[in-house]
């Protein structure tokens, strides 16, 4: 039996909108972290796209369970949160066309950052999760 949940489609939408999501993760010494990023959805997964040799990637790898807040740019009181955990991921070219199609979305431009090692989508599946004013 499956302890999963079916994304609700208004947080999915919140997530493809121009809004940050906060990624909070358990560190090796067991403290948590959290990141402000940008978030996206496949429809069933909550998608962050990052790099192999940051800290926050190693983190989930190592422990799963993540949360992720978002919150609407115009009305942070419309927000959501996801309780879950990394499910899989992609690499290659596509998590590459990914950080680019996200960097429009948010800036306008594509991905200007420099990429020190590979990128990669890490997509997250729910646990839990709540949303209010959406």
């Amino acid at each position: 039996m499956s302890d999963l949940q079916k994304l609700d489609p208004a947080v999915a939408e919140l997530a493809k909108g121009k809004n940050f999501g906060t990624l909070s993760f358990q560190l090796p010494s067991g403290r948590i972290a959290s990141h402000v990023m940008w978030v996206d959805s496949d429809g069933e997964h909550l998608l962050i796209n990052t790099e192999v040799d940051r800290a926050k990637y190693k983190a989930m790898v190592a422990h799963p369970q993540v949360t992720i807040a978002i919150w609407k740019s115009e009305n942070p009181y419309a927000y959501a949160e996801v309780r879950g955990r990394v499910v899989g991921e992609v690499r290659g070219p596509e998590a590459r066309a990914h950080i680019d199609a996200c960097s429009e979305r948010y800036t306008g431009n594509k991905y200007g950052g420099e990429i020190k090692s590979e990128r990669v989508i890490v997509k997250v599946a729910v646990e839990r999760q709540r949303h209010q004013n959406l």
